[in-house]
């Protein structure tokens, strides 16, 4: 609806103009028209608001008031057309058309003197509107010299956006000098351009000094508040009062700030939900901090709230600002408002007596706090019925019960049911002003049940003391146990559990305890004077059920072990000395008092014993044995000492200390011959050495005899070659090994003589054959069974070996040896290419020494010259 409306003759200059109202519901359009945006009520004083108009071309900003009066229906009473118009004309004067070089001032002289010079044009700024829809290019402005109607005048622009990057925004008409922009500009990329204007003649010659030209973009509402996160999350506890801050949105504008293009107002749109009211939260419109308006937050209704916030620019005019949303997510915090509330006021449950860490029953909990929070964690207390603290409550970290449980056994003898009083509450306190709920409070009802127990000796572990050595038979005690289960009548019996020495037995009815052994105090089975046993007790329950005591016997010390020498060996010098002595001591497995100190004498037989040493007390313990006279021969001396303890009565013991007399050195100590010499051998000794040199000498003469008589039989024996010259008693080494196992399988039959000679000796008599075998008795081989074990191998062999060292007629003799199969050849070459070492004749005379068998080659072979 127009309410006024200014009609101005140049529409062209109107266009270079915008109008804003400070009252939303007016606005003024480009022309100067005023409309009311929506339909208002009747007023009864006249309406007031600012109008601000800006020129595109100059950032200078022009203000007018305008009043209207409202009266039935809206009409114009008062408006200003003449303030209006105003504003548009100082607008349009402010921008320059034409843009002239300065004058160039020269000093002249006249009759007064110089002349004063004027001051040089002072170029006002060039504004050009961004995002221009053109058309393209615009002129902006007309650069013109005054000399351009002497002189042809070229005009140039230099500068960024000209000539420099970003080049081609602007250019220039070299002849008329209209300056045009070429394209639409934008200001958040570039906000203003410095450029120089030149004017040159024809010839390129400089006319005008260059002027400077500043271009400005004007900012346009180009440009949406952008909100920095497109969802912000914040929190408020529950129950805060009106007014408590929340969170802060931001949201930025690329426009320009220092106008209304760039300033952001913030609004909220929606609430969700709407609960308890639509409007609990609100924002500042300049800062964006959102506060609560009304009080009434509860977490367990409404947990998380979520808020459409909307950015406008233009300072939030939505008819001419640009908009943009957002969405902010305000969860409520909890508090301690809702106390713990226990499901029932009683509960009951049961135990057995004698149990530990057995939940009786378990407690259950309401709480409308958030769970697994110190507001939600429930924390139990037993406030009464449980004086001795057999109970306790702990509380399930997952479900929030209250475990009641047994940590201090029960008797059901003694309390057959308990009464407990609990109170719950929360780990954390109570919120201002809450009230903690009467049903935090609950009875517990437990039953104690009966069981079977143990009989329990009343002293345990017991100790009695007693002598040691007491006769077997001797009762030492009643060691009995009772029955804890009084409202049963049982029976207990007694057993024997451990008793190391077997010292001791128990009556099965009564516990009386009897020994039947001596009780020794030096035993091993005695720890610090005292024997421990242990003894069962059980009863005829169901099921029954046993007990068990420990009985220590401490054992009083009885004069009953005499002392013993300690050391029992020693040396001294042969000669007396000041440092020639022994310290002798003794040990007694009895204990104070029946111990030291101990008394030390020689006996008065043999009588050498006190003629010749003699010993002196050195404390109650200890005594020193030394010579008495000045030399004694070196041998080992066997002393007898009489040792007493101090017991009541004391008890003595003859020990006999074995001294060794020796030569000493310089220092005292005995010297390695003195050692021997001292060492002295006994009857004894030297019979056992005579039995062993008779047993060596027996063994060396059985040897001897064994060695004549194996040379008596080596010499009756025919040898085939000299014993030093026996083959083999030498090493032969091969390079090959054979095939392995596959050589092992002997044929043990040619071993064996043949079962028959009947083929030889049957032959006529005449000449006989050199290569045959001679016809004589022949030795008998061992026969061979023809399965032979493997263990008698080396026998049988070792058998035939010995049996052809005795046969005269056992190969090799000179006859020619004949062989089914000679092999395959050999990879050695001939053995005819052997020649001798010696330069010299071989002399084979020796082959005679061999025996009758090479008495053939040693005819061959021997006898000098003859070959």
């Amino acid at each position: 609806m127009s309410v006024s409306a200014v009609k101005f003759e140049d529409c062209q200059r109107s266009r270079e103009v915008g109008f804003v109202s400070s009252d939303p519901n007016f606005s003024v359009r480009p022309d100067g028209s005023v409309y009311a945006e929506q339909e208002l009520a009747n007023l009864s004083e006249p309406v007031q608001f600012m109008v601000t108009a800006r020129g595109l071309h100059d950032p200078h900003i022009w203000e007018t008031t305008v009043k209207l009066a409202l009266a039935g229906h809206p009409h114009p009473l008062a408006l200003t057309k003449g303030g209006i118009e105003e504003m548009l004309s100082r607008v349009w004067d402010s921008q320059p058309r034409v843009i002239k070089f300065p004058r160039k001032h020269q000093r002249s002289s006249s009759a007064n003197g110089l002349r004063r010079q004027k001051r040089d044009w002072v170029i006002p700024p060039i504004n050009v509107p961004e995002n221009s829809r053109g058309p393209f290019p615009h002129m902006l402005v007309r650069i013109r010299s005054d000399q351009d109607k002497a002189v042809g005048i070229r005009y140039s622009i230099t500068g960024a956006g000209a000539d420099q990057p970003p080049s081609g925004i602007y250019n220039i008409d070299p002849i008329s000098g209209n300056m045009f922009v070429t394209q639409p500009l934008d200001r958040e990329e570039r906000a203003s351009f410095h450029l120089r204007a030149h004017a040159v003649d024809m010839n390129g010659n400089q006319v005008e000094n260059p002027i400077d030209l500043y271009i400005y973009v004007i900012d346009m509402n180009d440009n949406r508040p952008e909100f920095q996160n497109q969802v912000y999350n914040g929190s408020v506890a529950e129950g805060s009062k009106p007014g408590s801050s929340v969170m802060q949105v931001t949201a930025t504008d690329s426009d320009d700030s220092t106008t209304a293009n760039g300033m952001v107002r913030y609004r909220i749109l929606s609430q969700t939900p709407h609960t308890p009211i639509p409007n609990m939260f609100t924002i500042n419109s300049e800062t964006g901090d959102i506060v609560t308006v009304a009080a009434g937050l509860d977490r367990e209704k409404v947990s998380q709230y979520t808020i459409i916030v909307q950015a406008t620019d233009m300072e939030g005019n939505l008819n001419f600002g640009l908009s943009n949303t957002a969405t902010a997510l305000i969860s409520i915090t909890d508090i301690n408002d809702n106390p713990p509330e226990l499901t029932v006021r009683t509960f009951s449950g049961e135990v057995p007596e004698n149990k530990v860490n057995v939940v009786v029953t378990n407690l259950t909990v309401v709480d409308r706090d958030q769970p697994h929070s110190p507001n939600w964690n429930a924390v139990y207390r037993i406030v009464s019925g449980d004086p001795s603290g057999h109970f306790t409550i702990r509380t399930n970290p997952i479900t929030n019960e209250g475990m009641l449980t047994v940590v201090k056994p029960v008797d059901f003898e003694m309390n057959r049911a308990f009464m407990l009083t609990v109170v719950v509450s929360n780990q954390a306190h109570l919120a201002s002003g809450i009230q903690s709920s009467l049903q935090s409070t609950a009875g517990v009802t437990i039953s104690i049940q009966d069981v079977n127990e143990p009989p329990v000796f009343p002293v345990n572990p017991k100790m009695i003391r007693f002598e040691e050595g007491v006769p077997a038979g001797t009762t030492l005690t009643v060691f009995a146990a009772q029955d804890p289960d009084h409202f049963i009548h049982q029976i207990v019996r007694y057993s024997k559990l451990s008793d190391p020495a077997n010292w001791l037995k128990i009556n099965k009815t009564n516990g009386q305890i009897t020994t039947m052994a001596l009780l020794d105090r030096e035993s091993m089975y005695v720890k610090n004077n005292v024997y421990e046993a242990t003894f069962l007790a059980s009863d005829n329950g169901s099921p029954q059920a046993s007990g068990t005591g420990t009985l220590q016997i401490y054992l009083i010390d009885v004069n009953d072990n005499a002392p013993v020498l300690i050391p029992r060996e020693a040396q001294v010098c042969e000669r007396a000395r000041p440092n020639s002595m022994v310290n002798i001591t003794a040990s007694d497995a009895d204990a104070d008092p029946n111990v030291g100190p101990f008394v030390f004498e020689l006996p008065s037989f043999p009588a050498s014993v006190r003629r010749n040493w003699t010993i002196s007390r050195l404390s109650g313990d200890y005594a020193q044995l030394r010579l008495r006279i000045p030399y004694l021969e070196a041998s080992v001396y066997e002393i007898p000492i009489i040792v007493s303890d101090s017991g009541n009565p004391p008890l003595s013991n003859r020990s006999v200390i074995r001294v060794k007399v020796c030569p000493c050195d310089n220092n005292g100590d005995c010297s390695a011959t003195g050692a021997v010499a001292a060492a002295g051998l006994g009857t004894g000794a030297i019979i056992a050495i005579l039995i062993c040199i008779i047993i060596l000498l027996s063994m060396v003469l059985l040897f001897v005899v064994w060695m004549k008589r194996r040379e008596k039989e080596r010499q009756a024996k025919p040898l085939l070659i000299d014993p030093e010259d026996d083959v083999r008693d030498n090493i032969l080494k091969y390079d090959e090994e054979g095939g392995g196992e596959e050589d092992q399988d002997y044929d043990l039959s040619q071993l064996q003589q043949p079962e028959s000679l009947d083929h030889i000796i049957n032959k006529p008599a005449g000449v006989r054959r050199v290569d045959e075998r001679p016809v004589i008795a022949e030795s008998q081989y061992p026969v061979r069974p023809s399965l032979p074990h493997p263990g008698d191998i080396g026998d049988f062999i070792n058998d035939g070996l010995r049996a052809a060292d005795n046969d005269p007629t056992a190969p090799p003799y000179d006859s020619l040896l004949v062989f089914d199969y000679e092999g395959s050849g050999s990879t050695a070459g001939s053995v005819s290419s052997l020649n001798s070492t010696s330069s010299g004749d071989q002399d084979y005379d020796y082959l005679n020494d061999w025996g009758p068998r090479f008495k053939k080659l040693a005819d061959l072979y021997g006898g000098g010259d003859d070959d």
